[in-house]
């Protein structure tokens, strides 16, 4: 089946840096259309699914996290069984002008992983901003590559039940890269690949939401082969889901 005659939606927006002119004699360029990628896969109920976001390449140069949400687009397109009682949003492309470019940075020479809710104006962080006050997601998930590990690790914040699904999740990534199991990653404590905290200004839910989602940041190692990185990334996200179902279900019944 076609993404374009599956169960897709596309919803991407032109977003613009916001310029103010200075007087009628120096006025600012005007802006640059910076268009933000969306997509959503519906359940085929409307309203009855658990909704999560799925957010790459915020970092410009890291493919393998934006070629592994294309992969879970196609994988949606089908709407497989898994996701009947799942309501996804794909952001594949969060900073557009890095990617274009392959840098970690926006054009505006930012890392625009450090800058949100924070009154920041740049379009990409309104725009993503935009979208997760709307969406209120059940969960958050970040895909992303370091350059400085050796193995796959992640961050968990938010619902409790954020490191209950990382934990399988990296032991299914862990099939195709390897672990990183050093106490210390990327300057964090780490315990068996989790760390529990993070930067500040990452992407993440508004801080008012009630309840707060599961927010889990996914890395794989950069220096590793693409193909690898984006099968691991794949299934640590489709095994998220599955555990989230399954506590979905044990709740239901307690």
């Amino acid at each position: 089946m076609s993404l374009d005659s599956s169960w897709l939606s596309f919803e991407g927006q032109f977003a613009e840096r916001v310029c103010q002119k200075l007087n009628a004699q120096s006025a600012l360029p005007a802006p640059t259309p910076i268009f933000m990628q969306k997509a959503v896969s519906r359940p085929p109920k409307a309203g009855q699914g658990y909704k999560f976001g799925i957010f790459a390449g915020l970092h410009g140069d890291e493919e393998a996290g934006i070629l592994a949400t294309e992969e879970l687009m196609r994988w949606a397109s089908t709407h497989p069984r898994e996701l009947a009682d799942f309501e996804l949003h794909f952001y594949p492309v969060c900073n557009p002008t890095g990617c274009s470019d392959k840098t970690r940075h926006s054009q505006a020479g930012l890392d625009l992983n450090r800058h949100f809710w924070c009154g920041s104006t740049e379009p990409e962080i309104v725009y993503l901003e935009s979208e997760l006050m709307r969406e209120q997601f059940h969960g958050i998930v970040q895909l992303h590559s370091d350059d400085t590990s050796h193995g796959v690790y992640g961050f968990v914040s938010g619902s409790m039940l954020s490191e209950l699904l990382l934990r399988p999740a990296l032991q299914k990534a862990a099939e195709f890269l390897p672990f990183n199991y050093n106490e210390v990653i990327d300057g964090f404590q780490a315990d068996q690949g989790i760390i529990r905290v993070c930067y500040e200004g990452i992407l993440s839910a508004p801080a008012t939401q009630r309840p707060k989602p599961l927010e889990i940041v996914f890395e794989t190692p950069a220096l590793a082969p693409i193909p690898q990185q984006v099968t691991a990334t794949v299934e640590a996200v489709k095994t998220i889901l599955a555990e989230y179902r399954k506590l979905q279900a044990y709740a239901a019944d307690l």
